[in-house]
């Protein structure tokens, strides 16, 4: 009995494969307005149903905008689980072949031109937010020809298995990274052939090399990852992030591009890791209820505390 209950409690997670299999179905077959007005519906049921990540979304909009009233709380996390459902939704009509497609704006593209005129490729560091799944679509308005998305492995193999082929059907390239030393060369090819990788800041997966930094007013780690392919590289650092503004229509945020030299001091990537980590900040505190950080991860825990509070260099 106990297994039963765990393998239901898994399936009614937010990333399970029961829930894909059911808004790929919902977005194959459903009427127009189903597919518009339904998800929000379903996320704020989400919300309702799981109410330890529920506390996890209004912790983590407590830090973005400042502590405010229970309903305040209340009124935002259900409008983060809200656009979570509708951004999940329309990534899969995309891709499932009834004609629809996404309207791209952008802002601070002129950052983008700056850094395509190096011809070393472009380091795009972006988030969980509205849209990240369909980023590499809403990314062409940034970089026309097409942004490679590096992604960590999803929990749930299943799926990450229907997100994945949905992903292709929509033309947006995916690389999986963080199960191996070699899975971030084909990110290296890509660059040195002028291309646009794309990686997430907000999570750092266990195991993986990390820096501290100052972010919404505590000590977090940022990932390692794009410090080292910059320095790598030679490409700069650009940060953008996503938001969602309507049915099918997103926004990308530019911010000015940090550039790192090829032989990196260790300050010099720490202040490369602090200045996209600022720029995250900064788009958070403006679109507050578009961050979809629904894991555990949080602020480094003080010294003392029983938690390894170093870096990882």
């Amino acid at each position: 009995m106990p297994g039963t209950l765990g393998a239901l409690l898994s399936g009614l997670r937010h990333d399970s494969a029961f829930w894909r299999r059911a808004l790929t179905a919902g977005v194959t077959r459903g009427p127009e307005p189903w597919v518009r007005h339904s998800p929000p519906v379903f996320g704020v049921f989400f919300a309702a149903a799981l109410p330890e990540v529920r506390r996890r979304v209004e912790q983590n909009l407590r830090r973005v905008r400042g502590p405010r009233s229970r309903v305040a709380d209340t009124l935002d996390s259900a409008a983060v689980f809200a656009t979570y459902g509708s951004c999940i939704t329309e990534a899969l009509l995309l891709a499932s072949g009834r004609g629809y497609t996404v309207a791209r704006r952008s802002r601070g593209v002129e950052h983008y031109h700056a850094c395509a005129a190096a011809g070393r490729g472009v380091i795009i560091v972006t988030a969980h937010t509205g849209g990240w799944d369909i980023a590499g679509q809403i990314l062409g308005v940034v970089h026309p020809e097409g942004v490679m998305l590096a992604m960590q492995r999803e929990r749930d193999a299943e799926a990450r298995a229907i997100q994945d082929a949905a992903r292709q059907r929509a033309g947006v390239q995916v690389v999986h990274i963080g199960d191996g030393p070699l899975d971030a060369l084909p990110l290296l090819n890509h660059l040195r052939r002028g291309g646009a990788v794309a990686m997430q800041i907000d999570r750092v997966p266990p195991g993986m090399r990390s820096r501290e930094v100052a972010f919404l007013g505590a000590r977090w780690r940022a990932p390692e990852g794009p410090i080292a392919l910059a320095a790598i590289s030679g490409a700069p650092i650009l940060p953008v992030f996503t938001h969602r503004l309507g049915f099918l229509e997103y926004e990308a945020v530019v911010s000015p591009a940090i550039w790192l030299p090829r032989r990196a001091t260790e300050a010099e990537r720490d202040r490369a890791a602090a200045a996209m980590m600022g720029a995250m900040e900064r788009f958070l505190r403006a679109h507050p209820t578009q961050w979809f950080h629904f894991t555990g991860e949080g602020p480094v825990a003080p010294a003392g505390r029983g938690e390894d509070n170093r870096r990882e260099d």
